[in-house]
């Protein structure tokens, strides 16, 4: 990992540590939009009384079923920005007369639709909306399980200490149950069109098991967490700090 940063910042200066900057905040206007916004939605939806707060969180199973349901939306609605943060990303590391030098995420969307036709923007939509599944299922349910504990059974308040516990937890839960899926949706992401003719999953994932052995489901777990850690804490800390602005501004009593 550190000889790949210092080869990016060699070739291409620190901005190439930048590159896909557009292409992944569209991704999460799209895809952290959409799943955050469902999974809140059908959690307020499928909350009980509780004798100790105005309504109390879904069961464990629940939460994962709700999760799963809107990381699978969520996938859909983020590929097409995917599929262009990977391949900004990559770029770099192809021979010049192979980069696809796409400007910026709009300009990308152009190119690609006009170049590879409609169907490119949903490339790999399928390992990517599992991986979404499992990226909501495992981030999302997680920290609530995890902030649920540290409040009942650690007897920690409902502060940031909770909030930043509870999501470095889930971050590091998230980046593990999210690896395997990570590297396959990467490669057949970056392929080309001609490449990528005739291969389904069950054949890239053979492929890549002859060639590699186990090894390859957690390739790249460092660089990983070192990007998921601080997204999940920092977007859990926002996230709370968001709904106590908003039910401030509301008048709606804090839940647990």
């Amino acid at each position: 990992m550190v000889s790949t940063f210092a080869h990016i910042v060699r070739n291409n200066g620190v901005t190439g540590l930048y590159s896909g900057l557009s292409a992944a905040v569209l991704r999460q206007l799209t895809y952290s939009t959409t799943r955050f916004g469902i999974y809140e939605e059908l959690k307020q939806h499928f909350a009980s009384p509780s004798p100790n707060s105005s309504t109390s969180s879904p069961g464990l199973f629940t939460l994962l079923g709700m999760a799963c349901a809107s990381g699978f939306i969520g996938g859909f609605a983020g590929n097409p920005a995917d599929v262009l943060n990977v391949r900004m990303q990559h770029d770099a590391a192809l021979p010049p007369a192979q980069r696809r030098n796409y400007k910026h995420a709009l300009h990308g969307l152009v190119q690609m639709t006009r170049t590879e036709g409609v169907r490119s923007l949903f490339r790999g939509v399928w390992p990517n909306s599992t991986r979404a599944v499992l990226m909501t299922a495992s981030q999302l349910t997680s920290y609530d399980t995890f902030k649920k504990l540290c409040m009942e059974k650690a007897g920690m308040a409902d502060n940031l200490a909770t909030h930043f516990t509870a999501s470095l937890m889930a971050g590091f839960v998230a980046t593990t149950v999210c690896s395997p899926v990570d590297v396959i949706k990467t490669r057949v992401m970056t392929a080309s069109p001609a490449a990528s003719r005739g291969h389904n999953m069950l054949g890239l994932l053979r492929d890549i098991c002859r060639k590699e052995g186990l090894a390859w489901t957690f390739r790249g777990w460092v660089p990983s967490f070192i990007r998921l850690g601080p997204h999940t804490i920092a977007t859990f800390i926002f996230l709370e700090e968001h709904k106590k602005l908003y039910r401030r501004l509301k008048g709606i009593p804090n839940e647990v």
